[in-house]
Parts: structure tokens; C-alpha cells; sequence
């Protein structure tokens, strides 16, 4: 029962979040499921490994699919979203806890710079802090 109330709020939080929230939503997936394939890097569990690097793909095939090509940082995010894919590659074909770290800070860096900007979006548009 509680699974499926869980289920529930995850649902409905992600049918009511702005397209900011959404991105950040990705980003924090990204690093849950870099998280989850260092420890299975670790514990030589090749599966899992390759599960989680694949989903942190998917994820960052899909963020830069729905990049605005028209913004003016689009053009600074999409070599570094394919660094991104490309260490995630390397850090699957070897087992590169180092490659996978890469991408992982990376990655790091865009959710708390995209926090950042929700954050002082809330600002602007409520005049107030609200924690992203």
C-alpha cells in the first residue's frame, strides 16, 4: 500500500513540475543512477553497471534531444552533454570508476547551476526564496 501511495506522489509530482523542474528532476536521475553503477563497478556486478550507465544515457540522449538549438548556450551544453555520454561509454566498455566520476561531476555541475536558476526564476516571479 505504501509502495503504490509512493508510486502515486512520484506520478503526480512529475505530471505538475515546470519544464525547469523536469530538467533538474533528469539531473538528479542521472547522478542516482551514476551512484548505483559506482557501486556496481565495485562489486564487479556487470549487469547493474551496465543498467545504470545505460539509463544515465538515456537520460542524457533526451536532454539533449529537447536542447533549444535557438539558446545561446546551446552551444556550449551540447559538447559537453556528448563529453558526457561519451566518458559514460568509456566508463561501461571498461569498468572506469575515473571516466564515470567525470561525467558525474559534470553532471553535478548543471543540476546545481540549473537549481541555481529555478531558484532565482521563484525569486523573480514570487519575490521570495522558495528551496528547489
Amino acid at each position: 500500500m505504501a509502495y503504490q501511495q509512493y508510486q502515486a506522489y512520484q506520478n503526480n509530482s512529475v505530471n505538475t513540475a515546470s519544464p525547469g523542474e523536469l530538467t533538474l528532476m533528469l539531473y538528479n536521475g542521472c547522478l542516482k543512477f551514476i551512484k548505483q553503477a559506482k557501486k556496481a563497478i565495485e562489486a564487479k556486478d556487470h549487469q547493474t553497471k551496465n543498467e545504470m550507465i545505460q539509463k544515465t544515457q538515456k537520460i542524457i540522449r533526451e536532454l539533449m534531444v529537447t536542447l533549444d538549438q535557438n539558446a545561446p548556450i546551446a552551444k556550449e551544453m551540447m559538447p559537453l552533454y556528448d563529453f558526457v555520454y561519451n566518458k559514460l561509454t568509456q566508463a561501461n566498455i571498461k569498468s572506469d570508476l575515473e571516466q564515470l566520476e567525470q561525467a558525474r561531476e559534470i553532471i553535478e555541475n548543471f543540476r546545481d547551476t540549473w537549481k541555481e536558476v529555478i531558484k532565482q526564476e521563484r525569486i523573480r516571479q514570487y519575490g521570495k526564496g522558495v528551496n528547489a
